[in-house]
């Protein structure tokens, strides 16, 4: 049995990578997920914000005006509170090479195009592997156009990848007015892969202290089906490699990733909940199925049931909303 895939030009193991969070902070828990098989990880994102401002800059205007935007203000961290600065984010870059053997992303997370973007330079420096870009804006302009979101991501896509060498893949949220359209363009700019999707964490409000307040929920395995549908769509239409997020619990949503046309699964919030000892489970799963269905290799099975390939192309779009409403009893 193979379970080997590439991904941006890396060849791992299997298809299994661990997605940017907790885990994935230091050397001890990345050893350990190695260990229970995990192919590659991504590290937890480093922020515009730590970059753009040295700790005391940071910490002047994360408290200034606390008084007249309080409400505001608890949005963003003190700044003790970020895991690792950018110095310390380039060590633990260092450090998880010397410790692993297994390729090691690194995330930068930013929303403005600008010089926080040359910063790629010295994570490639540092040893990183590869570079996933989480480019988390949420356009809340009245008189923000798409074609004005849109172009911000491309200029700053075009900014990292002058910058270095190494792969650099983008990490998108769903909310594009077209979607395929905007991959299409990253991809002919020069992304190596994609991530799909970032989730967006929404606010919320507390009703006894009447304050608004982030709100942060693991994912579940029905979140999966977004992903899930545009993997399936755009798989043999873009030359960059596809990484699948959000959802992924179960090692049926593994394989109907891959299915889909993934060719990698990143795991997260599954690891958080249940533990690394979920890995060997999921590959287990995976393996499983494949010899149940006489499957040999991931090659085999990636994209059988994408649209290209699908005997039934308008099931991935308005005809499979119709059906799913006719289906309710």
């Amino acid at each position: 049995m193979n379970l080997s895939t590439t991904y941006m030009g890396l060849q791992l193991k299997n298809p299994l990578v661990a997605g940017a969070g907790p885990l994935t902070t230091n050397v001890g828990s990345v050893r350990q997920m190695e260990d229970a098989g995990i192919a590659a990880v991504v590290m937890h994102s480093l922020f515009e914000e730590q970059i753009r401002h040295d700790a005391a800059e940071l910490e002047y205007h994360l408290e200034h005006g606390t008084e007249s935007f309080a409400e505001a203000i608890t949005y963003f961290p003190h700044e003790s509170e970020y895991r690792l600065g950018p110095e310390e984010y380039l060590g633990q870059i260092a450090n998880l090479k010397k410790a692993v053997r297994i390729p090691v992303i690194a995330s930068l997370n930013g929303m403005t195009p600008g010089g926080w973007t040359d910063y790629a330079r010295k994570i490639e420096s540092a040893g990183a592997d590869a570079l996933e870009l989480n480019v988390y804006y949420v356009a809340t302009g009245v008189n923000d156009t798409a074609p004005e979101v849109e172009n911000r991501y491309l200029q700053i896509l075009k900014a990292v990848k002058k910058s270095v060498k190494i792969p650099v893949a983008m990490k998108l949220s769903p909310f594009f007015s077209a979607t395929a359209s905007m991959i299409k363009h990253l991809d002919e700019a020069g992304a190596d892969g994609f991530v799909l999707f970032n989730r967006f964490y929404q606010p919320d409000i507390d009703l006894e202290t009447l304050k608004v307040v982030p709100q942060l929920n693991l994912s579940t395995s029905v979140e999966m089906r977004l992903p899930l549908r545009w993997m399936a769509i755009l798989h043999g239409r873009i030359k960059a490699s596809l990484a699948a997020s959000t959802g992924i619990h179960r090692a049926e949503d593994v394989i109907k990733m891959i299915l889909a046309g993934a060719d990698v699964t990143q795991v997260c919030s599954v690891l958080l909940r249940s533990g690394v000892r979920e890995i060997p489970t999921l590959l287990g799963g995976l393996e499983e199925w494949m010899e149940e269905h006489e499957y040999e290799t991931i090659r085999q099975m990636k994209g059988s049931m994408s649209q290209k390939s699908c005997a039934d192309p308008a099931a991935f779009e308005r005809a499979n909303y119709m059906k799913a409403l006719n289906s309710y009893r």
